[in-house]
């Protein structure tokens, strides 16, 4: 799918596209980068009480990075995932 066919997709689906492309394929970089912008993206959607506390707990950051397709918090990460998407055109 092209970048402008991703465009148009919601965060969900994008998260669900780049999560399973990256599962499938073993790219723990990408999971890795996605649970550190996990954070600072908790905060630009207005949930900065969450970011002290997914700091310090790794579970919580894997249960965000399995959520992180919804609401506010997915279309922070939005451009993560079409960047990622737009480099694995097959996913």
């Amino acid at each position: 799918m092209g970048a402008d066919g991703l465009e148009s997709l919601s965060a969900r689906e994008l998260h669900d596209r780049a999560v399973r492309y990256a599962v499938r394929h073993g790219d723990f970089g990408f999971l890795w980068d996605l649970l550190k912008a996990i954070p600072a993206a908790e905060a630009a959607s207005g949930h900065g009480d969450e970011t002290a506390n997914d700091l310090s707990k790794i579970s919580a950051l894997l249960s965000d990075a399995m959520a992180s397709g919804e609401g506010r918090l997915g279309e922070a990460l939005r451009p993560i995932y079409l960047d990622y998407l737009g480099k694995h055109p097959d996913a």
